[in-house]
C-alpha cells in the first residue's frame, strides 16, 4: 500500500494601503521526470524534481526528489534498480555496465518518499544508424537593440537513413573538453592592494566542459527515408574561452519512439516561440508518466528509451568564420574549475 499525501499549497500575501493578509493558492509542486536509457554505455540517469506550475511566481523553484525508489523493467521481466550518488541530489543511476537492448520495451517505475507510485508507458528501443561524419558551421545571432552578436558552432552530421523503417531521431551533446589558455603573467594580488604578482605557471590547461545544447535537435525521416542526408545535430555557444584553441565534443544520436518524438517536437515548438535558440521553453508540457493512484495528476517530463550511436569531433579555432573576443583570465589556468595540466587520456586531435 502506498500512502496518500496532500499536495503542498503555497500562499502569497497581498496588501493594500493598510496591510491586510489574504491567503491565495500559489500552485502545486509537480513531479518532473527527465530520463533517457539507451543501448550505449552508461551509467544512464533518471532525474526527479518538483517544480511549480507554469505561471506561478515560484515557477523557477526546483526541488530535487531524494530517497525515491526508481526501477526500470524490461518487457521480459528483468528489473533494474537505479541508485543515488552522494553529492548528486535527485539523480538516479543504472548499475555500471548496464545498457538497454535493441528491440526490447522498458517501463519506468517510481516510488516517492511520500509513498506515491508513478509509472511510464512502455518505450521500445529502436535500432539506430551510425553517424558517418561530423562537420561544423559558424552561427551568429544578432541581439535586440544592436548589442554584440552572440555566436557559436553548429554541428552537422552526415547519416545514411535505413530504408526499411520509419526513423525518429534525437541528438544530444555528450562529454566535451577544450584547451584553456589563460594569462598568469597578468595576475595581481587581491583587493585592496591589487599589486602585480606574475605567476610562473601555468598558461595552458585542458578543461572538461558540459555543453548546454541550445535548442532541441530532432528529425523524422519522411523526407530522406533510405537516403544520405546532412542535418544539424547540436550547437555550442562561443563564450570567449571554448574556441581559443581546440574543442572536442561527443555527439550522441538516438533512435526514439514516435511518441517521444512528438513530445520533443512540442518542447521544440515552445522553445522557438521567442525566436531564439538561447531562450528556455516558456511552458510545461506533459509527458508519458502517470500517477497510478490518481491518473489525473499532471506529471511533467518524459522517459525515453532509445538506440544510441556516438561520434566525436575536434573543432580548431581556425575552423570558425566568426569568433567572440577572447576572455582574459589573469591567473594560473589550474585555478579554473574543471581544468588540469594533463590532457584527457584519449585526447587525440588527429584521430
Amino acid at each position: 500500500m502506498f500512502r496518500n499525501w496532500i499536495y503542498l499549497v503555497f500562499f502569497l500575501l497581498f496588501g493594500c494601503i493598510d496591510p491586510f493578509p489574504v491567503d491565495v493558492p500559489e500552485g502545486e509542486q509537480l513531479l518532473t521526470v527527465e530520463g533517457l536509457i539507451h543501448s550505449g554505455p552508461g551509467p544512464h540517469t533518471i532525474v526527479l524534481s518538483r517544480s511549480a506550475t507554469y505561471g506561478s511566481d515560484l515557477q523557477s523553484l526546483i526541488r530535487p526528489v531524494v530517497g525515491a525508489t526508481v526501477i526500470v523493467r524490461s518487457e521480459d521481466g528483468e528489473v533494474t534498480f537505479l541508485s543515488e550518488r552522494e553529492g548528486v541530489r535527485g539523480a538516479y543511476f543504472t548499475p555500471v555496465g548496464w545498457r538497454a537492448q535493441v528491440g526490447k520495451s522498458y517501463t519506468l517505475f517510481i516510488d516517492t518518499p511520500e509513498g506515491k507510485l508513478y509509472s511510464s508507458f512502455p518505450e521500445r528501443v529502436e535500432s539506430v544508424p551510425e553517424i558517418q561524419s561530423l562537420g561544423i558551421r559558424t552561427v551568429t545571432i544578432p541581439q535586440p537593440g544592436g548589442g554584440p552578436e552572440r555566436s557559436g558552432v553548429q554541428i552537422i552530421a552526415d547519416i545514411i537513413d535505413p530504408a526499411d523503417q520509419n526513423n525518429f531521431y534525437f541528438w544530444r551533446l555528450g562529454a566535451a573538453n577544450y584547451i584553456l589558455e589563460t594569462r598568469p603573467e597578468l595576475y595581481t594580488t587581491p583587493a585592496p592592494d591589487r599589486t602585480p604578482a606574475p605567476k610562473d605557471c601555468c598558461a595552458v590547461c585542458y578543461r572538461a566542459d558540459i555543453p548546454n545544447n541550445r535548442g532541441v535537435f530532432i528529425a523524422v525521416d519522411d523526407d530522406f527515408n533510405g537516403l544520405s542526408t546532412r542535418i544539424p545535430v547540436g550547437f555550442v555557444e562561443d563564450d570567449g574561452l571554448r574556441f581559443v584553441n581546440k574543442y572536442r565534443v561527443d555527439v550522441k544520436q538516438y533512435s526514439i519512439s514516435q511518441n517521444a518524438y512528438r513530445f520533443l517536437r512540442l518542447v521544440k515548438q515552445q522553445a522557438e516561440i521567442s525566436g531564439s535558440i538561447f531562450d528556455p521553453p516558456p511552458a510545461n508540457i506533459r509527458g508519458n508518466i502517470i500517477a497510478l493512484e490518481n491518473p489525473d495528476e499532471v506529471v511533467l517530463g518524459y522517459f525515453i528509451a532509445a538506440g544510441e550511436a556516438s561520434k566525436r569531433i575536434y573543432v580548431d579555432q581556425a575552423d570558425l568564420t566568426f569568433k567572440q573576443n577572447r576572455t582574459v583570465i589573469p591567473d594560473d589556468c589550474r585555478v579554473v574549475p574543471g581544468a588540469a595540466l594533463d590532457p584527457p587520456f584519449d585526447w587525440n586531435p588527429n584521430e
